[in-house]
C-alpha cells in the first residue's frame, strides 16, 4: 500500500504501519501533476472537491473513495460539488447517505457506492476515553472547559476569542484553547496575543496540536461554534457542548435546496446548550451550569450517537473490509 501526504510532519513518514510505503508529495504544482497521472487501482482520500478544485481524476480508470474527515453534513460547510466526482463514499451516519442521494437526484449525477462506515476519528476518541477512564481512580467532575471552535470570518476565536477566554477564567474555570489549524495560519498574531495575554495564568492552556486527544480527555465540557470537533467531543466522550450561536459556516449558498437540515444544526439541542451571541457575556455562567449537569447529558448523548453514527467503535474494520472488496472487484 502506498501512502501519500502533503504534510512534512506526518507521523507516517517516519513511522509507517507495516506494509505501508509513505511519500511526501508537497502541496504545489507537482502534487497536482502527480494525481492527474496516477495509475493505481484504488485511491482513498480524505480531501473533498475532487475534479472541481486542484486535484483532478486520473485518466487511468482509478476508483476514487472518499473517507469522511468530519461528522458534519456534506452540503453546508462543503462546496456544492465537493463529493460529486467520487466513485465510493464512506458515510459516517445516515445523514450522509440521505444528503448524497438527494444531491444525486437534484444534480442527476450517477449513483455512488455508499458504505456505512462510521467515523474513525470518533472511534479513536472513544478508545482513548476508555483507557483514560480506566486509569482514573474516580469520575470526579472537573471545572475544565475546552474552547475548540471552527475557523473562518465568523469563527469564535477570530471575532470573540479574547472575551471568551477572559470571561471563562474570571468565572473560575480552567480553560484550554485549541484553535483550528486554519485559525493559527490565518490569524497567528491573534492567537499569539491570546497566549501573551494569559501567559502565567495557571488556569489557561493553549493547545496547538489538532491531532492530540489530551485536551479532549481533560475537559468535561466544550465551548464551540460550528466545528466538527464539537460532534467528536460530544459523541466520543459523552460530555456536553456549549454552542455559541455565531452565524452559520456556509460554503455552499445553495445548501437549502436539499431541504435537509445539516446535522451540525439539528443535533445541537441533544448535545448541550446554545448560547445566543448577544448573551456572550454570560458564557462563564452557562459553562458552569453545563458542567454541573454533565453527568445528566451522558444518556442523551449516547442515544444521539446511536442514531447519528454507523458502527461506533468498528469503523476501521468496516472501512478496511470495504476497501479490500473494492480492490478485489477491480482486479477480478
Amino acid at each position: 500500500m502506498l501512502y501519500v501526504t502533503s504534510s512534512p510532519d506526518d507521523k507516517y513518514l517516519s513511522n509507517p504501519p507495516e506494509g505501508v510505503t509513505p511519500f511526501l508529495i508537497g502541496s504545489g504544482a507537482i502534487r497536482t501533476a502527480f494525481f492527474s497521472m496516477l495509475d493505481v487501482d484504488v485511491l482513498a482520500m480524505t480531501m473533498p472537491d475532487l475534479e472541481t478544485f486542484h486535484i483532478k481524476r486520473s485518466p487511468h480508470g482509478v476508483h476514487y473513495v472518499y473517507i469522511q474527515h468530519s461528522i458534519v453534513s456534506t452540503h453546508m460547510v462543503y462546496r456544492e460539488a465537493a463529493f460529486d466526482n467520487f466513485d465510493t463514499i464512506f458515510c459516517s451516519g445516515p445523514h450522509h447517505v440521505e444528503e448524497i442521494r438527494r444531491r444525486e437526484a437534484l444534480s442527476k449525477a450517477p449513483a455512488k457506492q455508499l458504505i456505512e462506515a462510521g467515523y474513525c476519528r470518533l472511534d479513536a476518541i472513544m478508545h482513548a476515553a476508555q483507557k483514560h477512564e480506566a486509569s482514573v481512580s474516580d469520575g470526579t467532575q472537573t471545572d475544565t472547559v475546552l474552547v475548540a471552535p471552527s475557523w473562518g470570518p465568523n469563527g469564535l476565536i477570530e471575532n470573540h476569542g479574547m472575551e471568551v477566554v477572559e470571561t471563562l477564567i474570571e468565572t473560575g474555570l480552567n480553560v484550554i484553547v485549541r484553535p483550528h489549524p486554519r485559525t493559527i495560519k490565518s490569524h497567528g498574531a491573534l492567537v499569539q496575543s491570546i497566549r501573551d495575554r494569559f501567559e502565567g495564568e495557571t488556569r489557561f492552556t493553549l493547545d496547538t496540536d489538532p491531532n492530540a486527544v489530551t485536551s479532549l480527555l481533560t475537559a468535561n465540557a466544550m465551548v464551540s461554534d460550528w466545528s466538527g470537533a464539537a460532534l467528536e467531543f460530544g459523541f466520543g466522550l459523552l460530555r456536553p457542548v456549549l454552542f455559541v450561536d455565531v452565524p452559520r459556516k456556509v460554503n455552499n449558498p445553495t445548501y437549502e435546496a436539499l431541504e435537509i437540515e445539516p446535522i451540525e444544526v439539528s443535533v445541537r439541542s441533544q448535545m448541550g446548550k446554545i448560547l445566543p451571541l448577544h448573551r456572550l457575556s454570560e458564557i462563564g455562567n452557562e459553562a458552569q451550569s453545563l458542567l454541573a449537569d454533565a453527568s445528566i447529558w451522558r444518556e442523551d448523548l449516547r442515544a444521539a450517537r446511536e442514531e447519528a453514527i454507523f458502527a461506533p467503535g468498528q469503523s476501521g474494520k468496516v472501512g478496511a473490509r470495504a476497501l479490500i472488496d473494492i480492490l478485489n472487484m477491480r482486479r477480478a
